[in-house]
């Protein structure tokens, strides 16, 4: 079987997407989010018509960035042509897309998400939304591809947010702060007006990330 580990990796991600309240509805109609994991110019991604909790290896489909399914006893979801995109121009080993409630909420309402967290340094500080395109469509796919460069999620207007890592654990966790994000930002903006962290600001998060727990002024 063709990327028998990415293929598990992807289901493992998928049900972690699915316990996670990451993705709306449940039972069957548990499907709002896609994950793929890419092994040099392959990848896996989670199929169509499938709940992300009763995902199993075999229902995986394994696909070339470059099109074209090789293998896989299922279809592949909607927003692999997204996927694929993303892997053709950025140098990501998974990808996690979900229609998460924040994230969509943000996204169907600003132009980007601010950076009103340290943690944004994360992703690369404000997230940007892109314009609204039909959802499984080339022209959804260049939009977040632009709006990836230089960070590690970006948001679908009226869709959601898709976050990349260098493997699926580390895109679920980017899709997970996406999120996080997301609520701070609405909640925030109930309260009044968010302080937005500058770039500078930014840039001191990044530096202090570099030095792990003690920071750069403890000697």
């Amino acid at each position: 079987m063709l990327l028998e580990h990415e293929r598990r990796d992807v289901c493992l991600t998928a049900r972690r997407l699915a316990d996670s309240g990451l993705v709306p509805g449940d039972g069957a109609t548990l499907s709002g989010g896609t994950v793929s994991v890419r092994s040099g110019d392959l990848f896996a991604v989670t199929p169509v018509g499938v709940p992300l909790d009763r995902v199993e290896p075999a229902d995986c489909p394994v696909l070339s960035v470059h099109g074209g399914v090789l293998e896989g006893r299922r279809e592949p979801a909607a927003e692999t042509t997204l996927h694929a995109a993303v892997y053709r121009t950025i140098p990501a080993g998974a990808a996690v897309q979900a229609h998460s409630a924040h994230a969509a909420a943000v996204s169907a309402a600003l132009a980007e998400l601010p950076p009103v967290h340290h943690t944004a340094a994360r992703l690369g500080g404000a997230i940007p939304v892109t314009p609204y395109a039909t959802y499984g469509t080339g022209d959804l796919a260049d939009q977040a591809v632009k709006a990836l460069k230089g960070r590690r999620a970006a948001l679908l207007a009226n869709h959601g947010g898709i976050a990349v890592g260098d493997d699926a654990a580390q895109a679920f966790e980017h899709a997970r702060l996406l999120e996080w994000l997301c609520g701070v930002y609405v909640r925030a903006a109930a309260l009044g007006t968010p302080r937005v962290l500058s770039e500078d600001e930014l840039a001191e998060v990044r530096a202090r990330d570099a030095y792990g727990w003690a920071g750069p002024d403890i000697c």
